[in-house]
């Protein structure tokens, strides 16, 4: 299986087509956020009429108002893949959410929970917010600290639960680096800092001249703010303040740029760190031809190793 991989606006969803294209391969979606039903402009969702006919798997199956932790997804996407390979095709993942790309690919088993710790820390998350308990996650897990965002109170409560449960950091329980399945290759969308900043401001502009305020506005009403985890996407959550009146239209749009440049940052830092991932020039006309390249036996596709 490919995995295609980078931060968001590089053109992975481009080059996963190209590449299913080539392979005989059909898509699964690793973004946390794509999976929600009737978030299609927040998420850059491939429209259907942009998919060239090939098929695209863990998208739009969850309300906004389900939870999703990467456990759950794990077992879906391995679940889909098993699927896919076994009619001959060739999974091609692709998505920006790091962490549950790697729990899908990689040996990773996950640490327990404990009802009551994870209400304790839920009811104190409620109380006092996200930011101080970022502040303890980062006295007690520095490297998880920084791998999360502040107002992500969701992640924070589950690594402190990790923490309590466990006495070792939450970072020491994310995956090593091994392939659950030894037919895999990862492919990295390569693009410059400037470059990526200029193209998430002009996604930025075309999801509001789309209609995420009207897709947030609807999904407010489907019970968007009751989600733990869908109400913490970025846009999603500005736009809902700009609704609610404590922000502009402006305001929501450049909060959302900053904070999608940021996450950015995070997911380029985090495939950087993985020495497996086969990097490809976002602009150069070649990628494809590489990255089949890095496939090697198997670009031919199916039955043509």
């Amino acid at each position: 299986m490919v995995a295609v991989v980078g931060a968001t606006a590089s053109g992975k969803s481009e080059l996963a087509l190209d590449l299913a294209e080539a392979l005989g391969g059909e898509i699964v979606n690793t973004d946390a956020m794509a999976v929600y039903r009737g978030m299609d402009v927040g998420t850059a969702k491939t429209p259907v009429a942009e998919r060239r006919g090939i098929a695209h798997h863990l998208l739009d199956y969850l309300g906004v108002k389900e939870p999703l932790t990467v456990a759950q997804f794990q077992q879906d996407a391995r679940a889909v893949i098993a699927e896919v390979r076994s009619r001959g095709r060739v999974p091609v993942l692709v998505g920006g959410s790091a962490l549950y790309t790697r729990a899908v690919l990689d040996r990773f088993k996950f640490p327990g929970t404990d009802e009551e710790v994870r209400g304790r820390l839920e009811a104190e998350l409620a109380a006092v917010g996200p930011a101080t308990l970022h502040e303890r996650l980062g006295r007690l897990d520095p490297e998880a600290a920084t791998n999360i965002r502040p107002d992500n109170g969701r992640r924070i409560v589950r690594a402190l639960e990790v923490v309590e449960l466990t006495g070792r950091p939450f970072s020491a329980t994310l995956p090593k680096l091994e392939y659950l399945d030894a037919h895999t290759v990862q492919i990295g969308v390569d693009i410059d800092r400037p470059a990526l900043h200029e193209r998430i401001g002009q996604r930025v502009d075309a999801m509001f001249a789309d209609g995420l305020v009207d897709e947030v506005e609807r999904l407010i009403g489907e019970g968007l703010r009751e989600g733990r985890t869908a109400a913490v996407a970025i846009g999603y959550r500005e736009v809902a303040a700009y609704l609610d009146g404590e922000l502009s239209l402006d305001e929501a749009r450049e909060r959302t740029v900053v904070a999608t440049r940021r996450f950015a940052r995070r997911q380029d830092s985090w495939f950087r760190k993985d020495p497996r991932i086969v990097w490809v020039r976002y602009d150069d006309p070649r990628r494809v031809e590489q990255a089949l390249a890095a496939v090697g036996p198997w670009a031919g596709g199916p039955g043509r190793q």
